[in-house]
């Protein structure tokens, strides 16, 4: 059994995806080929976004995206302690200074209701995390932002491609959404990439000159740049991968709702809020003493993960560079998140094997 399910996906999609990279190699243009276009054009359509921007991943979608709203040194962004680091590393490397709020403890995401009180006149954005595949409250931290002078919402959705929220997609609910396509992801490639969406066609315009070095033409540069193109071979896979996407979104849900009704009463899951679903990029349950769980499941065959064993305001890397240190709820589920095997090709014996494995 493995934690994701990568080679049984390639299986059903070999001849779309040696097709696709095929043609890449007959037409041999590796940078912004055809393919580029093609795949931002499909992505735009997926999620009802105006603007769809690829790049070189989901991390350096976060970093175009700071740029793009001008983020400067003591700038400071309002986000979550209880992610990857990369949410906040971007901030960092800018200059900023990341202010962690805590988050909502059965959800994992960022808790909205904390968010207004963290605004300072230094407050340059809101990057919510749409964790483990569900959005966040989206409405609510709009909503604050709007009343703050409209301050930019970046939606940092690398685990969230393909969710509902309310009637509209993730990467489609605020200023800009980034999103990742990194192999594991609901949506993945075979290396590194990303996106970036907007509706604002300034800030679409701006991240694509920045993903080029600032050119806003070949040797024009009107802005600082860096390199932050997704390859074309890496497109390639993915319009391969966006012909079933819709089945996998399907089979993920379902795969969740059963985890869901097998575990319920029995072992604590993260919760799905009305109105949106979960892409499920992780399956998270809460256990106690998970280091013995986690060698038993281990011995019987069942891999596991822990995303994330720590906050990042308790990471050395950031002591001294952000705000927000009371985070009580990210570190207690920071000692109790256990991540279950979780993919589209997961079969039902398979999940049932987790669960046994589980509750044994």
């Amino acid at each position: 059994m493995q934690f994701v399910d990568l080679k049984s996906q390639y299986a059903a999609l070999k001849p779309s995806i040696d097709a696709r990279i095929q043609r890449v190699l007959d037409h041999g243009q590796y940078i912004m080929g055809p393919e580029v276009a093609e795949l931002e054009q499909q992505l735009v359509a997926y999620t009802g976004a105006k603007q769809c921007i690829t790049v070189a991943s989901g991390t350096e979608a976060l970093l175009i995206s700071l740029m793009a709203i001008d983020l400067k040194p003591g700038d400071e962004v309002i986000t979550t302690p209880f992610t990857f680091a990369a949410t906040a590393e971007m901030i960092v490397l800018l200059g900023g200074v990341p202010v962690f709020v805590d988050i909502e403890p059965d959800t994992c995401n960022i808790d909205a209701s904390l968010i207004e009180a963290a605004i300072t006149p230094r407050t340059k954005a809101i990057m919510p995390v749409s964790l483990y595949g569900q959005v966040a409250d989206m409405n609510e931290i709009n909503a604050i932002a709007a009343r703050h002078g409209d301050i930019p919402v970046i939606e940092d959705a690398a685990q969230s491609f393909g969710a509902d929220y309310e009637g509209r997609k993730s990467c489609n609910l605020s200023t800009l959404g980034c999103t990742s396509f990194f192999p594991s992801k609901p949506l993945g490639c075979y290396g590194d990439g990303g996106a970036i969406f907007t509706s604002d066609d300034a800030l679409a315009q701006a991240c694509r000159e920045i993903r080029v070095h600032g050119q806003s033409k070949r040797y024009t540069h009107t802005r600082v740049g860096v390199g932050g193109r997704m390859d074309t071979l890496q497109c390639a896979v993915v319009l391969a991968k966006m012909e079933r996407f819709e089945w996998e979104v399907a089979q993920r849900l379902a795969i969740g709702a059963r985890y869901n009704e097998l575990l319920r009463s029995r072992v604590p899951t993260v919760v799905q809020r009305r109105g949106r679903n979960s892409m499920f990029a992780q399956y998270t349950v809460f256990v106690d003493d998970r280091a013995p769980l986690q060698a038993r499941l281990s011995s019987q065959g069942v891999p596991t993960a822990v995303h994330y064993p720590r906050p990042i305001n308790e990471q050395a890397a950031y002591e001294g560079r952000c705000r927000g240190n009371a985070t009580p709820h990210a570190r207690a589920v920071a000692a109790r998140v256990l991540s279950l095997p979780m993919s589209a090709d997961l079969s039902a014996d398979d999940q049932q094997r987790v669960v046994h494995a589980l509750l044994a």
